[in-house]
């Protein structure tokens, strides 16, 4: 059965998922960056984001890898995508990424403001919604045919779909790193009373990787309580 998924989201020991002050110089806010030390080297993440051979193995290897794993499609909050805020100004920017993005299937973008899909190499479209979390995560289950739908974040996104019980795993990362401020990712969210559970939780040398799912007692585990 088609999940919804989180794979891969970091937040620091204090329990932040960017840090402060994001702006094109700081996608991930200031100290972000630091987050991400256990998946930046890894083979996964070398291959997907520079398309280099090599990188590192194991545990912390074997987690980003499953999180491209029979996802068939993505749906990010607009701070994913880019710096701009507001209307946007032109159709200029196209994302982080370069030509080629990492994600090779569809992607949905939640947004206020308009703007006309954008085809990328490597297979990757971005098409903005400006229905709501809902509208978006039906578009994504269509496109995806039957695999699943990773929401990517950043942490308001995924705060959206816990408090309505439409992810049904979530992987994320604890980093030995201390942010101090930033996107909280579990501000005003009770796990417990939501149905979630830890189902795995492995330390390595970088993080400490932990997956929640959401059990229900009878029904599809996508859809609210």
């Amino acid at each position: 059965m088609a999940r919804v998924r989180v794979e891969g989201f970091t937040i620091s020991l204090d329990g932040y998922g960017a840090g402060p002050d994001q702006d094109i110089d700081h996608p991930l806010g200031v100290g972000g960056t630091d987050l991400h030390q256990w998946l930046i080297p890894t083979r996964t993440f070398q291959r997907s984001l520079f398309g280099k051979d090599g990188g590192t193995t194991g545990i912390d290897d074997d987690f980003a890898a499953r999180g491209f794993q029979n996802v068939g499609a993505w749906i990010l909050g607009r701070n994913m995508f880019g710096p701009i805020r507001g209307e946007w100004p032109d159709t200029n920017w196209k994302g982080w990424w370069g030509d080629s993005p990492p994600y090779h299937v569809p992607v949905f973008v939640l947004t206020h403001h308009a703007r006309p899909s954008i085809d990328m190499e490597g297979g990757t479209t971005f098409h903005f919604v400006t229905g709501g979390a809902t509208e978006a995560l039906d578009r994504a289950r269509e496109a995806a045919a039957g695999k699943d739908v990773r929401i990517g974040g950043g942490a308001e996104t995924i705060r959206q779909y816990l408090r309505q019980g439409l992810i049904d795993e979530l992987h994320f990362a604890i980093a030995p790193v201390l942010l101090g401020r930033g996107e909280s990712l579990f501000e005003g969210i009770d796990l417990r009373a939501l149905g979630y559970e830890c189902v795995e939780f492995v330390a390595t040398e970088k993080a400490t990787h932990v997956v929640l799912q959401r059990r229900l007692p009878t029904g599809n585990a996508s859809q609210p309580a």
